[in-house]
């Protein structure tokens, strides 16, 4: 007899139907899976052999033939364990099947018939609500998270014993709902402020310009002074993120079990820090089957990248794409997934080897050949997609030991989203939200100089040396810094202040 479930397999961080069967016939007692499983799914005979002897089920000793359709598409994971036992059941009339078909169903199986988690719950919970079915059976530890969806219904389950008995007599049974907006405005904190951070003025003054411009940013400073520190914070002054934000960041964190709240919703910005030794698949994404990287986990949120010199060339080089688009498209044989990559770009290094070229206090060791070569390792393309390079001094005494707080995090978002109100309003018609995806067209309609920042801008190219990449850069920053002073036209001051944010252009 043949019996038929239906589930999901993940391609990216999207979901996709597929179609469970089982026959089960006279012949040798065997165990056959077809339709392009990994390794993970050859093994569900094992766990789902034992999953269904412990719950109290007779395993077949007759020929089984699993068959996953579509079947030329690779599919890995251990999510189809229970829908594959409950089809084997279904096939050898152990339970009615009548309502195998009304439900899509995802979950492991431990040994003793105990459901474990999936990946991807919000994910497939979306997928379901625009299906017909509009229906999932889910573990007891993913009911939050796929619940969030409310046009999907969602049961809950923790055993095969208990998925069994609801499929026996469903009506007894109500679907678990939430309240997602609840969830999400309670969660909605930072464990951090800008308040703890001592002294370094310039720097923070930089930072609040580049998230209210959008724009990435570079600290160039000696160890210890304080570069990653303020990293950490940045999230905290960036706006509010909204419900669909929320929902679309918890997608991406759900697909690689990167959900690191039992609240079933992330309800603040993305902080990744990748270390330096990460792999270029590691940072972009990538496998038979796409997993998203780093870049997609930071995704409405901070990427930082600590030691920015000690990362491998190509590593650094595979960003470029992806801080131009704000998406990652990973390409195989049978198909191709575009990855989300929109995020503020934050790096630090040291000005040389050592750490000390620019420290009043300590020695440099390092000589020149040695600070150019260390300085050489971040190509021009890349620090062409950073608008603002900033120098941190070292932190001193009379700084550490004051003892009042700081300016709050919340002080400077509220400047921060009065900035972006201004961007999303001018900038809207033409597609974008901030100043840093302008382009050089809109550089001209919307950058609008006064002539004694004319002619600064002229003097600073010119005595300073500043590289014709530099040009776009300070325009934009300086549009963002006249929009936090409430001014339309960009003014000397403005230009005065960008220039200052383009340290490496002066080596």
């Amino acid at each position: 007899m043949i019996a038929k479930v239906l589930s999901f397999a993940m391609f990216g961080i999207e979901p996709y139907p597929i179609e469970i069967e089982v026959d089960v016939s006279r012949g040798l007692p065997g165990f056959a899976l077809v339709g392009l499983a990994d390794t993970a799914i050859k093994e569900s005979k094992e766990r789902v052999k034992a999953a269904i002897k412990n719950s109290g089920f007779s395993w077949p000793p007759d020929k089984i033939t699993v068959s996953l359709t579509p079947a030329d598409i690779k599919k890995d994971g251990v999510y189809l364990d229970l829908a594959i036992a409950l089809a084997i059941l279904g096939a050898t009339k152990q339970i009615n099947n009548d309502n195998l078909r009304s439900y899509f169903i995802m979950a492991g199986l431990s040994l003793d018939g105990t459901l474990q988690p999936i990946k991807g719950a919000l994910a497939v919970s979306m997928a379901a609500a625009k299906s017909p079915i509009k229906k999932i059976l889910v573990p007891l530890e993913n009911a939050k998270e796929a619940a969030i969806v409310s046009e999907t219904a969602v049961w809950p389950m923790s055993s095969l014993k208990s998925a069994v008995q609801f499929l026996s007599q469903p009506q007894d049974y109500k679907p678990f709902t939430i309240n997602a907006r609840t969830i999400f405005n309670e969660n909605s904190s930072y464990q951090t402020d800008f308040s703890e951070v001592k002294g370094q003025f310039l720097a923070k003054r930089a930072i609040e310009v580049a998230v209210s411009g959008g724009h990435n940013i570079l600290f160039i400073g000696p160890p210890g002074s304080g570069k990653s520190m303020l990293a950490k914070r940045i999230p905290t002054i960036m706006p509010d993120l909204n419900l669909e934000e929320a929902l679309e960041i918890t997608k991406i964190h759900s697909s690689v079990c990167a959900l690191a709240t039992k609240n079933g919703i992330i309800a603040n910005r993305p902080f990744r820090w990748p270390h330096h030794t990460a792999s270029t698949a590691s940072l972009v994404g990538g496998g038979s089957i796409p997993v998203p990287g780093e870049i997609t986990l930071a995704h409405r949120g901070v990427l930082f990248l600590d030691e920015l010199p000690e990362f491998r060339r190509d590593c650094l080089e595979a960003l470029r794409q992806p801080l131009e688009d704000g998406s990652i498209r990973i390409s195989r044989a049978n198909r191709s997934s575009v990855l989300p990559a929109s995020f503020i770009l934050v790096c630090a290094m040291n000005p040389c080897p050592c750490g000390y070229y620019t420290d009043t206090k300590k020695t440099c060791r390092c000589n020149p050949n040695k600070i150019q070569h260390y300085m050489s390792k971040i190509s021009g393309p890349l620090l062409d997609r950073i608008d603002i390079h900033i120098e941190l001094p070292s932190i001193k005494y009379n700084e550490l030991s004051q003892t009042a707080d700081a300016e709050n995090s919340q002080t400077i978002k509220a400047r921060v989203e009065k900035t972006r109100l201004i961007q999303n309003q001018r900038l809207e018609p033409e597609g974008i939200y901030t100043n840093s995806q302008m382009n050089p067209k809109l550089i001209k309609k919307y950058c609008q100089l006064e002539n004694k920042a004319s002619q600064l801008l002229r003097l600073a190219m010119t005595e300073l040396g500043l590289s014709a990449r530099a040009y776009d850069k300070i325009m934009k920053v300086s549009k963002t810094i006249a929009d936090i002073s409430g001014s339309e036209i960009i003014r000397a001051e403005h230009i005065s202040e960008a220039v200052q944010y383009r340290s490496l252009d002066k080596i």
